[in-house]
């Protein structure tokens, strides 16, 4: 790889590891030093590889460089400490400076991301800004990059992330695991932003689709992270990692060359990733222990139905259960929507647009979209007024070209 490459690549491998270290060696207090470091220790990177080419090493090379910085803003903030404040005052300079060592092992790189992790989730910070802070300390994205994927301006996350940092000091929030007993309540926070950090991607309206998979790649090394962690392997983390194989496996076939979105019934199949509806399958088998059903267990399973290439009647009907399920556990409009598209395949249509219509996601293209699938082939007529409804609220142009193939479809 040339050096106009792998600068960038390091950047998104290596920042967030050297950030991580730093931050839970000298505490959220000096979170803006360990930005700087890590940054600086890239630029260097830049300057140097550039004249002298790029080392044998050039992870070693990194984590030297930024060591060496740790270490010589230790020594300036202890020489200010020890000696400079003492020789201002009446008491006699005797201190020594101490040796400091930054731990960039393996081992405490990981330990030390899965630290971070639990810190940047703590119930006292905004969810937005939890989302944030992954994308920056956790994932190694820059501003920009984060900004896209909020569809919104590098000074609006500029200052997001700035409060968050702040209420990070303010409360002074440890940079460690919980305890044994806090874990599975904390772990629920962890476990949201990872899943919110992956919609963002997976249902994401930017039309930067490297950007799109790489969100939701990084969702599931975080959950990774937790799964291979005994304190933290537990199955409502196995079920979340699954659910995330399940849909990220269905990828290629969700959006065409026009970055349009294509409906589940249209999708080619044969673009489906078996390897990933494998790994989904493994981690479901891994979550099914103890005896805790979590939203996850369910959605996992709904989505491991969805890579199932058979369209039965048992398919859709044990979908329609599972929906059931999780609506009791949890209800949201969207889980909602989607068990009426199961109903329709499970019980047919006309059953379909009367729960449907109950709904009242009055707001929503999606709604209007699934009423003109459901009245398709019933009522033309009224099938093309909600595209028409749908068309009017979409906000993007690949939805705005999708519904409007619908619309024209009708018209014809």
């Amino acid at each position: 790889m040339q050096q106009p490459e792998l600068i960038p690549h390091l950047f998104r491998t290596e920042y967030r590891k050297i950030i991580a270290v730093l931050c839970k060696r000298f505490g959220f207090v000096e979170i803006e030093t360990a930005e700087d470091i890590a940054s600086d220790t890239f630029m260097l990177a830049a300057q140097t590889w550039s004249l002298k080419g790029i080392p044998p090493n050039p992870v070693a090379w990194l984590y030297t460089v930024a060591k060496n910085k740790a270490k010589n803003f230790l020594h300036r903030q202890a020489t200010f400490t020890n000696k400079i404040v003492p020789a201002t005052s009446t008491a006699e300079n005797s201190a020594t400076i101490p040796e400091y060592e930054i731990d960039l092992s393996p081992q405490n790189i990981n330990d030390s991301q899965l630290q971070m992790m639990f810190a940047i989730c703590h119930p006292t910070i905004a969810v937005e800004a939890q989302i944030g802070l992954s994308l920056r300390i956790l994932c190694g994205f820059g501003i920009e990059e984060i900004a896209d994927a909020f569809l919104t301006n590098k000074e609006t996350i500029n200052k997001r992330l700035f409060r968050a940092k702040e209420k990070l000091r303010e409360e002074n929030i440890p940079i460690e695991l919980p305890g044994i007993t806090e874990i599975d309540e904390r772990l629920h926070s962890v476990l949201a932003t990872i899943y919110l950090l992956f919609s963002e991607g997976y249902y994401s309206i930017s039309n930067n689709k490297t950007l799109r998979k790489e969100l939701c790649f990084e969702a599931m090394r975080l959950c990774n992270m937790l799964v291979e962690n005994k304190h933290t392997n537990k199955p409502p983390v196995n079920a979340l990692l699954s659910l995330m194989c399940f849909h990220a496996s269905r990828f290629e076939a969700r959006i065409n060359e026009q970055g349009e979105l294509i409906l589940y019934d249209e999708q080619d199949t044969s673009l489906w990733d078996a390897d990933l509806i494998s790994k989904g399958s493994y981690f479901l088998n891994c979550s099914a222990t103890g005896n805790q059903l979590s939203k996850y267990h369910l959605e996992a399973a709904i989505a491991y139905w969805s890579t199932q290439k058979d369209d039965t009647h048992e398919k859709w009907e044990t979908v329609l259960q599972l929906y059931n399920r999780l609506l009791r556990i949890e209800y949201s409009p969207i889980a909602a929507l989607n068990r009426t598209f199961a109903l329709s395949k499970a019980n047919g249509k006309q059953e379909a647009i009367i729960e449907a219509e109950k709904l009242k996601l009055t707001s929503n293209h999606f709604y209007y979209t699934l009423l003109g699938e459901l009245y398709k082939g019933i009522d033309n007529v009224k099938a093309r007024l909600h595209f028409e409804k749908a068309l009017s609220l979409a906000k993007t142009s690949t939805d705005k070209a999708t519904i409007q193939k619908k619309v024209d479809q009708l018209t014809s």
